[in-house]
């Protein structure tokens, strides 16, 4: 969360022609709710569940930039059924910068709902990093990159890992 995957996303798949799918609101929109909502009142099992059913409708789509939870590698199975049709494209920035650009949104943040957000923020990193590493085919840290810098690096690794994979 706060690596920039949305607005990124959406920036690149602009540029690419693709389609861009946010997972987060297809979740919500199959829950019926916020993503917060679900947290309280159904659990992290049960919106660990919906991102699986989600993962799954769209893991398959051509022509298409998909911006994932930071929380889809958690299972093997997401990152199983990604890796079969998509290149994956891990964002990362420094914990400080995480902080400073999800600091405006105190209550979306289910995770970050910890009194010492900077703490939980590093820890979450801890924890998630090496299911990170092995899902993405490429990573961009974004921490001082701007969108559009972002997206070129992005653009740039796509070409090399395509020429390299071909």
């Amino acid at each position: 969360m706060g690596t920039g995957k949305t607005a990124l996303g959406k920036l690149l798949a602009k540029k690419l022609g693709k389609e861009f799918i946010e997972l987060d609101d297809l979740i919500e929109k199959k829950a019926g709710k916020s993503i917060p909502e679900i947290f309280r009142q159904d659990g992290e099992i049960a919106f660990r569940q919906l991102e699986i059913e989600v993962v799954k409708e769209v893991a398959g789509r051509k022509n298409a930039v998909i911006a994932c939870g930071g929380g889809v590698v958690l299972n093997t199975i997401n990152i199983d059924r990604l890796r079969r049709e998509c290149v994956t494209v891990r964002l990362t920035a420094a914990p400080s910068e995480i902080l400073r650009r999800t600091a405006a949104d105190k209550d979306g943040r289910p995770l970050l709902a910890a009194g010492d957000r900077f703490t939980q923020i590093k820890e979450l990193l801890k924890i998630r990093r090496p299911f990170y590493g092995r899902a993405a085919d490429i990573t961009v840290n974004t921490s001082r990159l701007s969108v559009e810098g972002g997206v070129g690096m992005i653009i740039g690794k796509l070409r090399s890992y395509e020429n390299y994979s071909s």
